[in-house]
């Protein structure tokens, strides 16, 4: 096959801004990378023609996650004011090709971007070669999503895995959440697993500990944490996320076998990297009864590539023109 030529755009668009940057065809290696506020701009498509001429691009394909749900021609923002048609988008753009894609699937994308030795290894053996790989990542939510290798080609498998039950193995991890069954009518892993969810596990360990049962932010639970003189509720809320993790991550190896790694995104688990390591995480990840010896041969990767999701949008299109990942 011919080595693709030129540039895309690709872009990461979450709530609050926009991240727009070139994708080389032939490598993958992004240049350009400018941010835009979603407050400040009126709509998507005029951003994308301001990035134009502000960086003199020259491009007929782009691909862009979106922190939002997908269906259909017409997209509506979740935690953004911009709306739009994606076939209009792209008529007026004069493009080729343009994608849309969920803002995890890029993340999961961008592990055929990135090199291993440029993450964070917790344990485990090497990847097994075109194997299926599980990504999760916790940050404002709880994404989950699978990649598996066919015909050629890197599918990644979208889910709402983050909204599936929470499973705990001891009686002081379940009395958390039984605190929190009074909160929700669900417990879901996101309910633990996420921003939102150490405050949440913070809250219910005060109470079980009868404590003042504080309002926080999650900033609030890790600074806690790892205070000079720690706070116990939140460093057992920060224990307990370490080792849900794991478990959580140990039962997405299982649901697909992933032999080509379990990667953590997020923005939370980096921030904390030496702890976590350290922790309980690998032992609940590999705690699973006659499966303990499949589960130690399966490495963990932690993404801290603060452009993931441009790289895994590069991926993506690249992908879609004929490049092999």
């Amino acid at each position: 096959m011919e080595q693709l030529k030129g540039v895309a755009l690709v872009g990461d668009v979450g709530g609050t801004n926009a991240r727009l940057a070139l994708v080389n065809l032939a490598d993958g290696t992004l240049s350009n990378t400018k941010v835009y506020s979603s407050v400040d701009n009126d709509s998507l498509e005029k951003v994308i023609i301001k990035y134009r001429e502000e960086t003199g691009a020259v491009f007929d394909s782009a691909c862009i996650a979106i922190a939002t749900m997908l269906n259909g021609d017409h997209v509506k923002m979740t935690n953004n004011p911009w709306e739009f048609s994606i076939s209009e988008m792209k008529k007026n753009l004069n493009l080729e090709k343009l994608i849309f894609i969920n803002d995890f699937t890029a993340m999961s994308m961008s592990v055929t971007a990135i090199k291993t030795e440029d993450m964070v290894q917790i344990g485990g053996e090497e990847i097994v070669e075109n194997a299926p790989k599980a990504i999760y990542g916790a940050g404002t939510g709880l994404g989950v999503g699978y990649l598996i290798y066919a015909e050629g080609k890197w599918i990644p498998l979208p889910t709402e895995g983050g909204h599936v039950d929470i499973a705990v193995q001891s009686d002081r991890d379940d009395s958390v959440l039984k605190v929190l069954r009074k909160k929700f009518d669900h417990v879901s892993g996101e309910r633990l697993l996420s921003g939102q969810g150490l405050v949440n596990t913070y809250q219910a360990i005060a109470e079980l500990n009868g404590h003042e049962i504080r309002d926080v932010v999650p900033a609030d639970v890790t600074g806690g944490a790892f205070a000079e003189d720690p706070d116990p509720d939140c460093k057992e809320t920060v224990d307990l996320f370490c080792k849900l993790m794991g478990s959580f991550g140990g039962n997405l190896a299982l649901n697909i076998l992933a032999k080509g790694g379990v990667y953590i995104a997020g923005g939370i688990v980096p921030r904390f990297i030496d702890y976590f390591k350290k922790s309980e995480f690998r032992k609940e990840f590999e705690s699973k009864g006659r499966f303990n010896n499949a589960l130690n041969k399966i490495p963990v990767y932690v993404i801290s590539q603060g452009d993931a999701g441009l790289l895994g949008a590069g991926a993506y299109v690249r992908q879609e023109l004929g490049a092999k990942l």
